[in-house]
C-alpha cells in the first residue's frame, strides 16, 4: 500500500480523508501539532478502521521532525492541510498565518525535495478568488485580490508550488465544509470558540453557545446573508483519494487545480433555517455586523473536477445538516 503522509490530518477535513484514503487501500501517516484538534479524533479514526495509525504529533514549521518522519518512513505521496484557517483571526494577526501558513509549506517542500517525493496535493480554498464578479467560480476565473490574509496564504501557496517543479501538485479549491462521518465518531471539533458555522449552529442548539451571530444582512443576496458552495465533508475526503490516483497516473502533472464544491449557492439563513427544519430544533440567532474578509458571494464550477478526476459530491444539504448534530450530539454524551 502506498504510504501517504497527512498533515494536520487529525483536522477536520484531514481526519475525514484519512478514514477515506484507508477505505481506497492507501497507508495514512499522520501529522499533527494539536494546536487546533485533540488526540481523541484519532481513536474516532482507527474506531471507524479499524486500523491502527502512525501519528507523530509535531509541526510542519519543524524541518528536522519533519525529515526524521520522511526517513523513517518510505513516503510516496503528502497530502497538506496543516494550516491555520480562521479568516477573521487571520485578518486581527496577519504574521501568525504568514509564518505558518506559508512557512510550513516552504519546510515541507524542502524535506520532499531532500527526500526524493514528487506527489502533493495542497488544501486550497474558495478564497483564492477573492470576491469574484461573477459566479460560479471556475478554474479559470481570476484570482483577484484576496480578502484576508488567511485568503492571500492561499493564493501564495499556490504560486509556490506552481514554481516548484520539482513537485507534482493538485490543489483542490474548496467551499465550504460542513457535516460529519456517518458513524457519528468524528466531525468538526473546533477548540474554543468556532468560527464557522456549523459548529456554531450545533453548539448553540446543544446549549453551549447562547445565540448564533449572523455577519450582515445587508449583503446584495436573496435574503441579505451571504452566499457560499457547502459541501459534506466527506465528499471533500473523497475528493483527495481521486486527486492521489490522479497524480499516480499522470507523474508529468506539475500544476492542477480543481474546485471541489456542489456547484449550489446557499445563503447562511437557508443553513440555519434548514437545520431548524430536519432536525427539529428552533435556534436562537441574531443578526450583527459585518464580519472583517468576508466575500459576499461564492460558490463553484465544478465540472473540471467531476470531468477530469471522475469526482461529484453525493450528499444533499439534509444529510449534512443532519450529520452535523447526530455528531454534536453524541458529543454531549
Amino acid at each position: 500500500m502506498k504510504k501517504v503522509l497527512v498533515t494536520g490530518g487529525l483536522g477536520y477535513i484531514g481526519a475525514h480523508t484519512v478514514v477515506e484514503l484507508i477505505n481506497h487501500g492507501y497507508d495514512p501517516i499522520i501529522i499533527d501539532d494539536l494546536s487546533n484538534t485533540s488526540e481523541n479524533v484519532l481513536n474516532g479514526i482507527q474506531s471507524i478502521t479499524g486500523i491502527d495509525i502512525k501519528f507523530y504529533k509535531e509541526n510542519v514549521c519543524d524541518p528536522i521532525a519533519l525529515d526524521k518522519i520522511f526517513k523513517e518512513n518510505p513516503i510516496d505521496s503528502v497530502i497538506h492541510f496543516a494550516a491555520f484557517k480562521a479568516v477573521g483571526e487571520s485578518v486581527q494577526e496577519p504574521l501568525k498565518y504568514y509564518s505558518n501558513n506559508i512557512g510550513g509549506l516552504v519546510n515541507l517542500l524542502q524535506v520532499m525535495q531532500n527526500n526524493g517525493v514528487k506527489n502533493i496535493v495542497f488544501s486550497s480554498s474558495c478564497t483564492v478568488y477573492g470576491e469574484p464578479d461573477i459566479s460560479p467560480v471556475n478554474e479559470l476565473s481570476p484570482i483577484k485580490k484576496a480578502n484576508s490574509p488567511y485568503g492571500n496564504t492561499k493564493q501564495i501557496g499556490e504560486e509556490i508550488l506552481s514554481d516548484c517543479k520539482f513537485v507534482n501538485t493538485v490543489a483542490l479549491r474548496y467551499f465550504n465544509p460542513i457535516g460529519a462521518h456517518s458513524s457519528a465518531k468524528i466531525g468538526e471539533l473546533p477548540l474554543g470558540v468556532p468560527n464557522n458555522l456549523v459548529p456554531f449552529i450545533t453548539q448553540t442548539a446543544a446549549g453551549i453557545r447562547e445565540k448564533i451571530t449572523v455577519f450582515g444582512d445587508d449583503y446584495n443576496t436573496k435574503d441579505g446573508t451571504c452566499v457560499r458552495d457547502y459541501i459534506h465533508v466527506s465528499d471533500l475526503a473523497i475528493a483527495h483519494v481521486k486527486s492521489l490516483d490522479y497524480l499516480s497516473l499522470h507523474p508529468e502533472l506539475q500544476f492542477e487545480v480543481f474546485n471541489i464544491g456542489t456547484g449550489n449557492g446557499l445563503t447562511v439563513l437557508e443553513i440555519i433555517k434548514a437545520f431548524e427544519k430536519v432536525n427539529n430544533i428552533q435556534l436562537n440567532y441574531s443578526i450583527g455586523p459585518r464580519r472583517p474578509g468576508d466575500v459576499e458571494k461564492v460558490w463553484a464550477d465544478a465540472s473540471k473536477a467531476q470531468n477530469i478526476l471522475g469526482w461529484t459530491a453525493q450528499h444533499n444539504l439534509n444529510e449534512m445538516v443532519k450529520s452535523a448534530w447526530e455528531w454534536q450530539k453524541q458529543l454531549s454524551v
